[in-house]
């Protein structure tokens, strides 16, 4: 068994932090008052094959009770047991066709403390639970995910992990797009990702993007349309006006749903991954807030905006 949450005593083996909106974790991200419960959830994982692994709303705290907070919803099942929902419930929601190409998002359930499935309530707080479905349990799969109001995690097997990219995948991608020497149409000088190293800095070669149309450009300092929307370019290529930003190269492997190149950037963040794995992360309806969803980028939790929540970026080769 493993539990998850906020608190840092001994019975938690995984702490959890909220996540911050475009955070890159630094100092000044600091939140004032968590809402992700201190014993959020726990996963209780079979010891043989097929190695099942089942969530459970909750944890047990060092005197091997059940803690819930004093507005924590319980009640009494018809066979007497007691069960109950956190104070801003555990959220799972498990993908239509796992965590492949094909994937498609799943219904978001509510998990209590027995493991039960339930539908979500009207606000994460509420005090009344939402109805039993009895046809779906609290087995998690490939690609599951896990919010616990203020961080979202994400579920992989072993098994889905071997088909993933690797680390040296990506960064074998990042070389073969940089040995192609992409140049900016304007500058017409050699754009280069950076070293995934060093995704906090901003170096001179980095390529820049319009994320309205997808040109790809060198960093420059004109174009600006409005006083007021000082990130607001005109693309010197199609006239298009829209964000303008740095692309990163997305590094985390877990997201990724397949091992296509780097072609896609999401909106408004910049982030790079495939085709695949954008247009994937660009559907799925994150909880936000006590009863709002919407997509976000999984490299940094940025709200994604846009017509699609990504764009196809459209680089030039080099002249010679």
């Amino acid at each position: 068994m493993f539990q998850v949450g906020r608190s840092t005593e001994s019975p938690i083996d995984f702490v959890v932090t909220d996540t911050i909106s475009g955070s890159q974790n630094n100092d000044e991200a600091q939140i004032t008052q968590s809402t992700i419960s201190r014993f959020a959830c726990r996963i209780v994982c079979d010891r043989n094959e097929p190695y099942t692994a089942r969530i459970f709303a909750a944890g047990f705290d060092s005197s091997k009770n059940i803690f819930l907070g004093e507005k924590a919803a319980k009640w009494k099942n018809p066979d007497g047991h007691m069960d109950g929902l956190t104070t801003n419930g555990v959220l799972v929601m498990h993908p239509r066709g796992g965590f492949t190409e094909e994937s498609q998002p799943g219904v978001w359930r509510e998990i209590s403390v027995c493991g039960d499935v339930y539908t979500l309530r009207e606000t994460r707080s509420a005090q009344q639970r939402g109805k039993l479905v009895e046809s779906e349990t609290n087995v998690l799969q490939d690609g599951s995910l896990i919010d616990l109001c203020g961080a979202t995690l994400l579920w992989r097997t072993a098994d889905g992990l071997f088909h993933t990219p690797t680390q040296k995948h990506i960064e074998a991608l990042r070389q073969e797009i940089n040995a192609a020497r992409p140049q900016c149409p304007v500058g017409l000088n050699t754009l280069a990702f950076p070293s995934i190293n060093r995704k906090e800095v901003v170096e001179e070669k980095q390529p820049w993007a319009y994320l309205s149309c997808g040109h790809v450009h060198g960093y420059h300092n004109w174009g600006h349309r409005s006083d007021t929307e000082a990130n607001e370019r005109e693309c010197p290529m199609c006239r298009t006006v829209g964000p303008y930003v740095p692309l990163w190269l997305g590094c985390e492997a877990g997201f990724y749903v397949d091992a296509g190149p780097p072609t896609h950037a999401f909106t408004p963040c910049g982030h790079v991954c495939s085709e695949k794995s954008a247009k994937y992360w660009s559907q799925i309806p994150l909880p936000h807030g006590t009863h709002a969803f919407h997509a976000a980028c999984p490299f940094c939790a940025t709200q994604l905006l846009g017509e699609q929540n990504c764009i196809k970026l459209i680089f030039q080769g080099p002249v010679d």
